[in-house]
């Protein structure tokens, strides 16, 4: 029998146990979307450098437009225009000069008018209805970064907003963590490549695939060992093999008590075994352990048990390889149906997403742990916990969205 851990004292473990085994490293920019920021991003420079407008409109001392209106336009002589990406000559008091969204603020000016509250006269002159308050319209020097202020803290896992604010401060490389490699071994005598047909008492190999594109997802190189039969040597030689090679090692298959399951005895051989079964439903007979500083997990066989076992408690493991968090996404909805739960673990359900009049509804799978194509059809997975017997139909819950990536 399994001596389980709760879903919760399982994260605990996976917390104290494990801790960054990434180092760091330089790339170009254009290859750190995705990456693990390895230092804190600190702005060297303004940006901008150099006030600017808002709009395209008229720079003017706004003491001068004080009081005007469409009634009674205030009027000044145009002193010019202000060419983009070049400076502006000093605006004279009552004048006015024309600067496009972006052009550089002249000295002198303090706000700018919109150009739908202007007329051009035609005879070098233009009428201001609208009178501007000071920094009216304008971007100060410095307005988005100073120097020295924080802009992107270590341990962040950079999207393409990021990308664009390093490319604003002028970092051409990047300091980011190295890349996690998990080594992932198929185990079972019933296994088939995936390219071949089944016999009779045979299955293709989904996990290696599906857990491989799950941690690849998350920012992991993945190497694949293939499918190793049930024979404990070879499965020792090819854990140890994986173990040198990688920094972290996912096993499907061979977690649960059989006779043939062999996975707790190689990871107590080669290493320490932390935890065998997590009390929810799927995934419980789960096996987490470590080979020095490196986690090593059995799976649980069935692909639905190793996807859910994957999302809960892989991805955050692999996160913290790289020496960030992971962040889940949840989306309220109402349950189109009820759900019983009462065998005493947390359950994990499936759910597709449906609008209905401007309301998100989460509709349950009905599926057992074996069976995967279902899952593709689903959205994300709410949460029963261990100590609710259900849920009932039209209940409010949260939905873990799995396109989280």
């Amino acid at each position: 029998m399994l001596t389980v851990k709760t879903p919760a004292e399982t994260l605990d473990i996976i917390t104290d146990q494990f801790h960054c085994l990434a180092t760091q490293e330089l790339v170009p920019l254009e290859a750190a979307l995705g990456r693990v920021l390895a230092e804190d991003i600190l702005a060297q420079e303004f940006v901008p450098d150099f006030d600017r407008s808002s709009v395209d409109g008229y720079a003017v001392r706004s003491a001068d437009t004080f009081g005007c209106s469409t009634a009674i336009p205030a009027i000044f002589p145009l002193q010019g225009a202000v060419e983009m990406g070049e400076s502006a000559p000093a605006l004279a008091a009552n004048s006015c000069l024309y600067v496009p969204t972006g052009g550089a603020i002249p000295a002198g000016a303090d706000a700018m008018v919109m150009i739908e509250y202007s007329e051009d006269y035609g005879d070098g002159t233009i009428g201001l209805s609208k009178p501007a308050s000071p920094g009216k319209n304008i971007v100060f020097r410095g307005d988005d970064v100073k120097p020295g202020q924080l802009v992107l803290p270590q341990g962040r896992k950079l999207g393409p907003q990021d990308i664009g604010a390093l490319a604003a401060l002028g970092w051409s490389q990047v300091p980011v963590r190295t890349t996690i490699r998990i080594g992932v071994i198929s185990t079972g005598d019933e296994l088939v490549p995936v390219e071949s047909t089944p016999a009779m008492g045979q299955v293709r190999d989904i996990n290696s695939a599906m857990v491989s594109a799950m941690m690849r997802n998350c920012g992991a190189a993945v190497h694949s060992y293939g499918i190793v039969r049930d024979d404990v040597q070879l499965l020792r030689q090819t854990v140890a093999q994986a173990v040198a090679e990688n920094e972290m090692v996912l096993l499907s298959g061979g977690s649960s008590v059989g006779m043939k399951d062999a996975t707790c005895q190689v990871i107590s051989e080669l290493g320490e075994l932390l935890l065998h079964g997590i009390a929810i439903k799927p995934g419980k007979p789960t096996i987490i352990g470590k080979v020095g500083a490196k986690p090593v997990v059995g799976l649980p066989g069935h692909p639905a048990a190793a996807f859910f076992i994957c999302h809960l408690f892989m991805r955050p493991l692999l996160y913290q390889l790289q020496g960030c968090q992971a962040i889940s996404y949840l989306l309220p909805a109402r349950l189109s149906e009820k759900i019983s739960a009462n065998d005493g673990r947390t359950q994990y359900i499936s759910v597709s997403l449906e609008q209905r009049d401007g309301e998100w509804w989460a509709c349950p799978l009905r599926a057992k742990s074996s069976q995967i194509t279902n899952l593709a059809a689903t959205d994300g997975y709410i949460c029963i916990p261990r100590d609710t017997e259900g849920l009932a139909a039209g209940t409010i819950v949260s939905v873990a969205l799995y396109s989280a990536e």
